[in-house]
């Protein structure tokens, strides 16, 4: 990997995260492209790195910036530099520098792994159409996530929503969601869900403190809010994600149960499964969708990029009679919902 690659993947997510509301990520990610590394094995494993490093691959520059957060969230001294402390550029990199070559091997050890956190706000997406699909069916929801890290948005039913002048889910939730929302309120059906699971490669448990502390490293540091929201969902979960290959785990989750609509779902996952399994999973839902009826209903959304408009499209896909939603458009870290809506 060159240098110069390298300083472009870094102005590429400053950029992405100055989109998505982080100047202080923005002014990290700037110093990694402008400046010049401090001489450390883990700048040498940076430069060796073989294939595409950006955000839609192995993610590089998010790899580092959780390395260096989590340092901070362990209470290295490289937190006097972070907010809320508002430091100059050249403040940032000498400490910085500092950090890397102190922690060199905890760096390097971080950032062998991908990037993982829940964003808990994309839930709000999970909880409206939810409500959707009890108010089409009237059936408790059985729930299959794929790709679902550390598992906090199989939780979704237990968090509130405040939308459209409405207010959905339990009255004393933990985590209460509240997105600029376009278009009209979800039907007022409540969802009950029945059976939770999920599935990822590299499930972090939420209940154990490394886990924990991966989920919040890769939060940004100057988006508290998040980080307090994250905490709030970890003290309700109690779901379960297995570790395995998603489509080969789904296979064995879609017989049909009678008196039960099946849910399977992703947010930001499905985008990054190989084509190949892509095609696989689709043909295997489908097949099972043709066997729905309508006391075993099987719903398919997602929550992906696809290259269309701002954000993630929002598609809801039922059987029996295997119909298609457009739902809309959704932030990525859910910040704002364009909803649509069906009824």
């Amino acid at each position: 990997m060159t240098p110069a690659a390298l300083a472009q993947a870094f102005a590429f997510q400053g950029k992405a995260c100055a989109d998505l509301g982080s100047p202080f990520m923005a002014q990290l990610c700037g110093l990694f492209a402008r400046r010049a590394w401090p001489d450390t094995p883990l700048r040498d494993t940076f430069f060796a790195w073989e294939g595409d490093i950006g955000p839609s691959a192995q993610s590089l520059p998010l790899r580092l910036a959780g390395g260096l957060h989590a340092l901070v969230l362990n209470g290295d001294r490289l937190g006097a530099f972070y907010p809320p402390h508002v430091v100059s550029d050249d403040q940032l990199w000498v400490a910085v520098c500092d950090a890397m070559a102190r922690e060199d091997r905890f760096l390097t050890a971080w950032v062998a792994g991908a990037p993982q956190t829940n964003e808990v706000r994309r839930s709000a997406v999970l909880i409206a159409a939810g409500h959707v699909l009890a108010n089409r069916f009237g059936l408790p929801i059985r729930l299959s996530e794929l790709g679902a890290s550390g598992g906090l948005n199989l939780m979704w039913d237990r968090y509130g929503l405040d939308v459209a002048g409405h207010r959905f889910g339990p009255a004393k939730a933990d985590v209460v969601l509240s997105p600029d929302w376009e278009g009209p309120a979800p039907p007022g059906a409540d969802p009950v869900v029945v059976a939770r699971r999920g599935v990822d490669l590299n499930p972090l448990d939420p209940n154990d403190p490394t886990d924990a502390l991966r989920l919040r490293a890769y939060l940004w540091p100057d988006q508290p809010d998040r980080l307090q929201r994250t905490e709030a969902a970890i003290s309700a979960f109690d779901a379960k994600v297995d570790r395995a290959d998603a489509i080969t785990w789904l296979s064995d989750r879609l017989s049909h149960r009678a008196g039960q609509c099946h849910l399977i779902y992703h947010t930001v996952a499905w985008q990054y499964f190989p084509a190949a399994a892509q095609a696989r999973g689709t043909a295997m839902i489908e097949t099972a969708g043709a066997a729905a009826t309508a006391d075993a209903p099987l719903a398919w959304f997602g929550m992906e990029a696809d290259g269309q408009g701002a954000g993630a499209a929002l598609t809801l896909r039922i059987w029996p009679d295997d119909i298609k939603v457009d739902l809309g458009r959704a932030d990525f870290h859910g910040r704002w919902v364009k909803w649509e809506g069906w009824t």
